[in-house]
């Protein structure tokens, strides 16, 4: 009877295991899917759709109040140890990064409202939308490496954010180019800006996601160390 009962409790808390691990990438398709409406309207641009991205934060902010409450519950009921009190704490701090790549994503639905009104010129917003674009690629495939529980992938997607940055500062130069070149598009500019450097910040976020896939599945925490050691870490786990 006693051993019929354990496995009850263990099946139940791989239920709930698995029912946090669905919402967390639920709320990331949820995130990725604001960040390409905003990108579509940035692109066309379209300000009804941007519109809605800046008002359809809170949903995203519900999510992360909803699972993370469920994981306290799991910690304070469950006690989980080893590699399931590790995916409980990756999962915690990954919906952190979602709710702020969520406020990021606002931010730049409010430029394009800002480029709609104020009739900004598209040309300014073309390496933004390329760098945008990157990002989102970026933080899809950091999910994809998180729900397959592939350090290798989180690692590849985490050398991405130097490129990131790279793209950045070209995208930065241009910008201010056009401010020394003609002063009436400061202000059209620094719109840009903003969401050039939220851009940025979504692709740090994305960054962290790998960081905690690769903790979740080798039990390294690898915030603060080079990707190269990373790497050589992991190619010694597996000799």
């Amino acid at each position: 009877m006693a051993i019929s009962r354990t496995h009850h409790i263990s099946q139940q808390f791989d239920k709930e295991l698995e029912d946090i691990r669905s919402r967390v990438l639920a709320m990331g398709g949820l995130v990725e899917e604001h960040l390409a409406q905003v990108l579509e309207a940035m692109t066309r641009p379209n300000l009804e759709l941007a519109e809605y991205v800046a008002a359809s934060d809170f949903k995203v902010n519900n999510m992360e109040v909803e699972i993370d409450a469920e994981c306290t519950a799991i910690l304070l009921r469950r006690q989980p140890a080893a590699s399931d009190l590790r995916l409980v704490l990756a999962i915690s701090k990954v919906i952190t990064d979602l709710e702020r790549v969520g406020d990021e994503t606002k931010k730049v639905a409010r430029v394009v409202m800002n480029m709609v009104s104020t009739g900004s010129p598209r040309s300014y917003y073309t390496g933004v939308l390329s760098m945008g674009h990157h990002v989102r690629r970026m933080l899809r495939a950091a999910l994809d490496a998180f729900a397959r529980m592939d350090s290798r992938a989180a690692l590849a997607v985490a050398h991405e954010d130097q490129e990131v940055d790279k793209e950045m500062e070209a995208v930065m130069r241009q910008l201010i180019t056009y401010m020394m070149e003609d002063p009436r598009s400061i202000r059209g500019v620094l719109d840009a800006v903003l969401a050039v450097r939220a851009f940025e910040r979504i692709g740090d976020h994305a960054d962290n996601i790998c960081e905690n896939a690769i903790f979740m599945v080798e039990g390294k925490d690898v915030r603060h160390v080079a990707l190269e050691e990373i790497e050589q870490e992991l190619n010694r786990s597996r000799e």
